[in-house]
């Protein structure tokens, strides 16, 4: 552009030419066609180009501080765009680095305003006390990377968060400043995800939620106690203040606009939360009873649960972890789905005898081998409740399975077509001409030999030839 600085121009009055239809010379077509990829393709690369070294040394230090947030995924609000705005929210799609229905992956403009902190958690890798590289974004620079980055479709939305910086009131407002830039001057239609500063004041909270589609407040560890002992500086009273204030929002909100058809949306998507797990000795028992009382709340859509990456491991107070508890991580979301989609109460997944989830099986076989009593199921006369909690159906298949047996009776065939999981579900159904025998006539301590024994053959390496010699005698 520095060596042709009117090519942009010209080619776009060029273009509006062709489409206007007063230039049909085909040689000219592909050539002004080329010279439009070129400008295109200039523009890209401005933003790179332009970028200073500064701001890219900030962004990649910013960047790397948040990755250790997951409290983001798929929102399912609907933010249309409007004349003379930018973008838009599409609706049921996923937002940070998720995929949508349709396999499509969501990128997200994952970033921190600052990763200076007050506070001194031992579990943060923004601790006071780290020796590692700081950055602050001022509120200008981070409106413009995300306009100019959404502008040449690398991101779909912003996740932002941020340390905190002298007090939670001073950084709550500048979060708001960039959320309302983005909104007002920048008429920018995208999805917005922002964190919420714990012991920040209403007015700041409730500003926020005017301009942002989801806010969340993360409650890091569960137990009072133990968030004491790895952060003195925080409580839980601080944390559940700000949600009780989006919480009051999003109901004020929708009262109001059951009058008025155009009163403002005050967090659309709802709210959602992190919990820890792993840098304490909570059960699994405690964490899931505060998911569930969590889960009470009107506008709480989502908790996430993180497994303890031990970034600080100099601290005595925490576990020595040589990698995080991923599958007690796995094992906690298929329970947490269990009691948002298939009617299970947290007693039935964990109780006082087995506090933990098991690591080896998922946590509805595990309920359903310590309740053979409840099997097997009659696919074809069952209720859709008692359908959902065998092993192996899920919810689309229980669905499919009570609506297609009103026209005929129903094989294992036709269940493996609906999209069943015969391997499990074949112990705890019958259905005419299932020939393998029942969780009550194996015993659950066979049936779940057979399904640990099975999942370890998956990981084998079927295709890998292995040679048996006989060992001669020395």
């Amino acid at each position: 552009e520095r060596l042709f600085p009117n090519l942009v121009k010209r080619v776009i009055f060029a273009k509006t030419k062709i489409v206007k239809g007063e230039r049909r010379d085909k040689r000219k077509r592909s050539f002004l066609a080329w010279l439009c990829r070129a400008a295109s393709y200039l523009r890209e690369t401005k933003v790179v180009c332009s970028m200073k070294d500064d701001t890219l040394r900030k962004l990649k230090i910013l960047a790397e501080s948040a990755k250790y947030d997951v409290s983001c995924s798929s929102s399912g609000t609907v933010r249309r765009n409007v004349k003379g705005g930018v973008g838009n929210t599409v609706g049921g799609i996923g937002i940070c680095h998720s995929f949508a229905e349709d396999g499509r992956c969501i990128s997200l403009l994952k970033v921190m305003l600052t990763n200076y902190c007050i506070y001194d958690c031992a579990y943060c890798i923004n601790r006071r006390t780290n020796d590692i590289p700081r950055a602050t974004l001022s509120v200008s620079e981070l409106v413009d990377l995300t306009m100019e980055f959404y502008k040449r479709n690398y991101i779909e939305g912003l996740f932002l968060s941020s340390g905190v910086v002298r007090n939670p009131d001073y950084t709550m407002e500048r979060l708001v400043r960039v959320v309302k830039d983005l909104r007002t001057v920048h008429r920018f239609n995208g999805y917005i995800h922002l964190k919420s500063i714990p012991g920040a004041s209403r007015e700041l909270v409730d500003e926020a939620g005017l301009y942002a589609d989801r806010m969340s407040v993360n409650i890091e560890i569960p137990n009072e106690a133990s968030l004491k002992l790895l952060a003195p500086e925080k409580d839980h009273e601080s944390v559940y203040r700000p949600m009780g204030y989006i919480q009051q929002g999003v109901l004020e909100s929708a009262e109001e606009r059951k009058k008025h058809r155009h009163a403002p949306r005050f967090v659309p998507a709802g709210q959602s939360t992190q919990m820890i797990v792993g840098a304490t000795g909570e059960s699994d028992r405690d964490i899931l009873y505060l998911s569930s009382a969590l889960y009470g709340r009107p506008t709480m859509r989502r908790v996430y649960y993180s497994g303890y990456v031990a970034v600080n491991t100099y601290d005595p107070r925490l576990p020595a972890l040589k990698q995080p508890p991923l599958v007690r991580e796995n094992r906690l979301y298929q329970a947490d789905w269990l009691m948002r989609f298939y009617q299970f109460k947290v007693e039935e997944i964990v109780d006082e005898t087995h506090p933990d989830l098991d690591l080896e099986v998922d946590p509805k076989l595990a309920w359903a081998l310590r309740h053979p009593e409840q099997f097997p199921v009659d696919v074809n006369r069952a209720e859709y409740e008692r359908i959902l909690r065998v092993p192996g159906i899920g919810v689309k298949s229980a669905r499919l399975i009570v609506c297609s047996r009103r026209f005929g009776r129903l094989t294992s065939f036709d269940l493996k077509k609906m999209g069943c999981v015969m391997k499990r579900a074949q112990y705890f159904i019958t259905c005419g001409e299932l020939e393998a025998k029942g969780v009550n006539e194996l015993y659950p301590e066979r049936v779940r030999s057979l399904l640990v024994q099975s999942k370890s053959r998956k990981k084998q390496n079927d295709g890998q030839l292995t040679l048996l010699f006989k060992e001669e005698p020395a």
